[in-house]
């Protein structure tokens, strides 16, 4: 069935066509199918009136980690006191994860991924790192592949106490990594002081990559460090976090196509500085922004709350940070990169359910994934800090929200 949605006051594409002012476009089999001037509108099976209100993409969650069991509010409280973040505060969550049901993983997942829909999320992905074995990883690949779009693994998150090293590397490439392939579409490591060096991370993300898997990177999160550098010379599809970067860094992130995804609501949780997404951009580097949802360090599923941050706090424009958080994402997470052969020369498949080439874009054949702020411009999200946005939202075309 074909839906006219018209009287768009403001319509954002992230596609040559630009802002819009005064547009309205037609739905058709889940894709856009036409986008123009109302008077010009085709006709359709149901008919629309935005009444002025701003349509712009669903938003393009690119990193999370939405299947756990176990608050921190604790940890967070003290850390508000002036207790600095560690890495090892990861431990809390993993007993009580690997303790709880993969009915109650899901049950949790699904009220987050809803939560995150209710508020323009479209696109969600969500790693694996909970679990630090082979069963509970295999365990959360799976819940998360039926609550989101995209899964990466991340068994190298740190290494669980009580485990050798070398004999856990070890794990996280052979049958841990087995374990979770057919859930997963990339692997990530925690490459950072208390997780995981340089050469160990190199280990981990060229074992995914002969396994078939795109590569991320969590990197210069709590200090300067080879993450940024290291995800540029394997031309992963980003390193996230990124919030302590050299000039190098940046020079190098600029003239790469890896993608730069900033956590504003990690680095105010943690307080960390913001990341340089402004020098970032300046340098020529694609920028993305996320979420990163998570118990410890950044319990949020609001990415217009991230939005907002970046305009106000770290120097992006309202049209810069709004690009981050839906073509951006998109572009972290792949979308529209061409795949290198896998181990065995076949063309690889990329396995993200939701990564249309053209997601966090309104174009035409392109997935509907559609927002409709109860606003006349996306300037409004970061004018009105704070608001509970909760817009009508489309996926795949069809109204669930």
């Amino acid at each position: 069935m074909s839906q006219l949605i018209t009287h768009i006051g403001e319509l954002t594409t992230n596609t040559e066509r630009g802002r819009m002012r005064g547009a309205a476009l037609v739905i058709d089999d889940g894709v856009v199918a036409w986008i123009g001037e109302p008077f010009d509108a085709p006709a359709a099976d149901t008919r629309i009136d935005a009444g002025g209100r701003a349509l712009l993409p669903g938003w393009v969650d690119s990193h999370s980690h939405i299947v756990f069991d176990g608050d921190r509010e604790g940890e967070f409280e003290a850390r508000m006191a002036g207790q600095p973040y560690a890495a090892g505060g990861i431990a809390t969550t993993v007993s009580a994860t690997r303790a709880a049901t993969s009915e109650r993983l899901m049950g949790r997942a699904i009220t987050l991924r809803s939560e995150a829909l209710r508020q323009g999320t479209t696109t969600l992905e969500t790693k694996t790192g909970y679990g630090l074995d082979v069963e509970t990883e295999r365990r959360i690949a799976q819940v998360a592949s039926r609550a989101v779009e995209a899964v990466t693994f991340l068994g190298a998150h740190v290494v669980p106490a009580g485990v050798d090293r070398r004999d856990y590397l070890d794990q996280v490439t052979g049958p841990m990594l087995e374990a979770v392939l057919p859930y997963v579409s990339a692997i990530d490591v925690f490459c950072e002081s208390g997780a995981f060096d340089a050469e160990e991370s190199r280990e981990v993300l060229l074992a995914g990559r002969a396994a078939g898997l795109d590569l991320h990177v969590h990197g210069n999160q709590l200090g300067q460090g080879p993450g940024a550098l290291l995800a540029v010379e394997l031309d992963a599809l980003s390193v996230d976090h990124a919030t302590h970067l050299s000039d190098a860094d940046i020079d190098s992130l600029g003239a790469s196509r890896t993608v730069a995804t900033v956590l504003p609501a990690c680095d105010l949780s943690t307080r960390q500085p913001l990341a340089p997404a402004r020098r970032l951009l300046d340098a020529g580097a694609t920028v993305a922004m996320a979420t990163n949802c998570n118990p410890g360090s950044s319990f949020t599923t609001s990415m217009p709350f991230c939005i907002a941050t970046a305009v106000l706090q770290m120097g992006l424009s309202v049209e810069e940070a709004v690009f981050a958080a839906t073509r951006g994402g998109a572009l972290a997470l792949g979308a529209g990169r061409e795949l290198g052969p896998s181990r065995t020369g076949a063309t690889r498949i990329r396995k993200g359910r939701g990564i249309h080439p053209g997601t966090g874009t309104i174009d035409i054949g392109v997935p509907a994934d559609l927002q409709l702020l109860d606003a006349p411009s996306v300037a409004y999200l970061a004018y009105r800090p704070g608001i509970a946005w909760q817009p009508d939202v489309w996926r795949g075309g069809r109204r669930v929200a």
